[in-house]
């Protein structure tokens, strides 16, 4: 059976947003992550602190106010702050839709002049919380 043309355009446009919901949350997820690292490189502190959950930890020992302090410290210490993800791969939680992970290979360099004059590498692990419609990060481990 043939559709007739003028439905045809309908329904691939409903296909094409159905399987775009699915993956909506998690490239929402994504979005989140790239702006975390936007707002690191562009020492925007302030919005750093707001993607942080108001439940944030990081180590299992520290919390939001540690992470104002470190970040500036680093802002303080080095005029150009780059946070450079090589790898990253998010993933929604199976068991709770308002959750989601990140793993990620991140290098962060600092540098007074044009030559980073520090760097190190880190391997990553991040949990996110969906709160209000936006993704926060409330868990941040590293090695």
């Amino acid at each position: 059976m043939r559709l007739p043309s003028l439905l045809v355009l309908p329904l691939l446009a409903s296909v094409l947003l159905l399987c775009g919901c699915r993956d909506e949350p998690l490239a929402a997820l994504e979005r989140a992550a790239d702006q975390l690292q936007a707002n690191l490189d562009d020492k925007a502190t302030v919005s750093a602190l707001e993607q942080l959950h108001l439940q944030f930890h990081a180590r299992d020992n520290l919390d939001r106010d540690w992470a104002a302090r470190t970040m500036a410290l680093l802002f303080l210490r080095h005029r150009q702050v780059e946070v450079v993800v090589m790898a990253r791969h998010c993933e929604l939680d199976s068991t709770y839709s308002e959750r989601g992970h990140c793993r990620a290979q991140v290098a962060l360099a600092g540098a007074e002049n044009l030559l980073p004059d520090s760097a190190r590498l880190y391997s990553v692990r991040s949990e996110w919380w969906l709160e209000g419609g936006d993704w926060q990060l409330a868990r941040l481990d590293w090695e």
